[in-house]
Parts: structure tokens; C-alpha cells; sequence
């Protein structure tokens, strides 16, 4: 199992330990739990809904093809 040092302001601590307390785990399981349900590396179902959402939005094969390069600086 791995372990995780935080620094905390001390107000920030109280809430912490305020809400472990009232929701009865230790403050280790109550951060593993808020991180669990927070750190996700898949997008949201209400954000994958918006996927072809916008007619106009343009495609990357309708957008113009590059210009040529600028003329570069040298150091």
C-alpha cells in the first residue's frame, strides 16, 4: 500500500478531520475515497454527450492546409 505526505493549513486540516469524523473513517480512507471519486482518467458521460454536439465546428480535415514556414532568427 502506498502512503502520501500532505501539508495543510491548519484550517483546511480541521475540515479534514471534521469530515472524516462525521462520515466515520480515518482521515487516510476519507482522502482515498474524495480521490477515488474525483480522479477519473476517463471523460465525464455529460462531456462525451457534447462529442458532434456543434454542426459548425470545423474538422481538422476541413480546416485550410498550412502556409509555408517563416524565415527563421538565428541566435
Amino acid at each position: 500500500m502506498g502512503q502520501i505526505t500532505l501539508y495543510l493549513d491548519d484550517s483546511t486540516e480541521a475540515l479534514v478531520h471534521q469530515a472524516a469524523q462525521a462520515s466515520g473513517m480515518s482521515k487516510s480512507r476519507w482522502v482515498a475515497e474524495l480521490i477515488r471519486a474525483h480522479a477519473h482518467d476517463t471523460w465525464p458521460p455529460e462531456l462525451r454527450k457534447l462529442a458532434g454536439a456543434f454542426a459548425d465546428f470545423p474538422l481538422r480535415e476541413e480546416q485550410a492546409a498550412p502556409g509555408d514556414d517563416l524565415p527563421r532568427i538565428g541566435f
